[in-house]
């Protein structure tokens, strides 16, 4: 039998223009690509021939190519798809923004611009799209950034933005070194001085519970650490926990491996769970993300699931080496501890969850926002992610 002759798919000269008409209006690419349901070569290709005046159908005229019915709607309907998954992407991320008032909307959907389509963005949070594509059309410098002193209005409403989408978890500082990192130029006392005027503050963080179950009779590893967590390079240097998140199907248990030198989360696991399991399958994880060299030493409590010979057998496996901080004491493991405070306070204090997906779902979001976005002080106001970047080019530069 021959084999089906694949079509290519055709598009109407009417489509084209309005797909880039939407990229002149100020939208990426790739934005408008995803909503309408094309390939982002193809509406390249497009801009660049109606740069040149040269946009055609078929054959170089100006006539409409023929398109099937059946073709346009499954156009249509992928669009709409797009679509409703921006808005619902949209909703989740802007929660905040909604309570902030219309500048903090505008502000947020400026800086989210490249990610979701400026209209899309203006419909879900309410807001008008003209008055969004003049805050857009604003005076740039050299970088494309909004230039010039900004009014005490509209910086605050940029601070209540990010304060959204961080979750309130950033203080002055922090605030101060986000809006540097996205071009807006502002004086650090004139952040603190805003945020306490209109009392934006961070999230503070509960206070230290014992979870640890260390009354058992199994093995305990020394402690290699000695409270040293400043390792000199990536995979050295390893620790863990476990936390538990409620919801209404019951305990949703979570268990994290945190590189120490970048503080980046390498390897996790959520079961409904607190079994040995649960801490192997976290460390398999970042096993099989990393691929560490042996000798690295992984630090823990001395909780039964880290003592019990399903994860010393793993730990054997990989050649990596035990530590345990002493009984009871948590700032033996401080780094994780700090990690869970600050997961606990911008994704689960003051949620309900109903189901155990639905805080799955919420970790898992702040956890990514976490590795690639947080600014940590300890690391010079990068996240994990740019820290540990940075590190191994500066390795290659030395090894040129």
């Amino acid at each position: 039998m021959t084999a089906a002759k694949q079509v290519r798919a055709q598009y109407t000269q009417e489509f084209k223009l309005e797909a880039v008409r939407q990229v002149s209006a100020g939208q990426a690419i790739a934005v408008v690509a995803k909503v309408l349901g094309i390939p982002k070569a193809s509406l390249g290709n497009w801009v660049r021939q109606a740069a040149k005046g040269a946009l055609s159908g078929a054959g170089g005229d100006n006539k409409a190519v023929g398109v099937s019915p059946e073709q346009m709607e499954i156009a249509r309907l992928r669009a709409e798809v797009a679509r409703l998954r921006m808005e619902r992407d949209i909703g989740k991320k802007s929660r905040g923004v909604l309570r902030a008032g219309h500048a903090a909307r505008y502000a947020w959907i400026h800086q989210m611009r490249q990610q979701y389509p400026v209209s899309v963005s203006c419909g879900v949070l309410e807001v008008s799209a003209s008055v969004s594509f003049n805050w857009l059309r604003r005076p740039q410098d050299m970088a494309g950034r909004p230039s010039g002193r900004h009014s005490d209005e509209a910086l605050l409403a940029h601070i209540r933005a990010i304060h959204a989408e961080v979750k309130g978890e950033y203080g002055w500082p922090r605030m101060h070194r986000e809006l540097l990192a996205r071009g807006i130029r502002v004086g650090k006392d004139r952040v603190r001085k805003l945020m306490q005027q209109h009392g934006i503050r961070a999230r503070t963080k509960r206070k230290f519970v014992v979870t640890t179950d260390s009354s058992h009779s199994l093995p305990v590893a020394p402690d290699l650490v000695q409270r040293r967590f400043t390792p000199e390079a990536p995979n050295q240097l390893w620790s863990g926990d476990i936390t538990y998140i409620a919801t209404d199907e019951g305990w949703l248990y979570l268990a994290a491996v945190i590189d120490l030198f970048s503080r980046q989360v390498v390897g996790w696991s959520l079961q409904p769970h607190m079994q040995a399991g649960l801490v192997k399958d976290a460390l398999a994880m970042a096993w099989w993300r990393r691929r560490p060299p042996p000798g690295l030493i992984f630090h823990s409590d001395r909780g039964s699931q880290y003592c019990s010979g399903e994860f010393q057998d793993a730990l054997k496996d990989w050649k990596m080496r035990s530590s345990m901080s002493r009984k009871g004491n948590c700032w033996d493991n401080a780094p994780t501890e700090s990690f869970w405070g600050r997961l606990k306070t911008a994704s689960v204090h003051g949620h309900k969850f109903t189901t155990r997906e639905q805080a799955k779902q919420a970790v898992m979001d702040w956890m990514a926002f976490y590795n690639h976005r947080r600014l940590h002080s300890s690391l010079g106001y990068l996240s994990p992610m740019q820290f540990e970047q940075r590190w191994y080019e500066a390795q290659r530069k030395k090894a040129a």
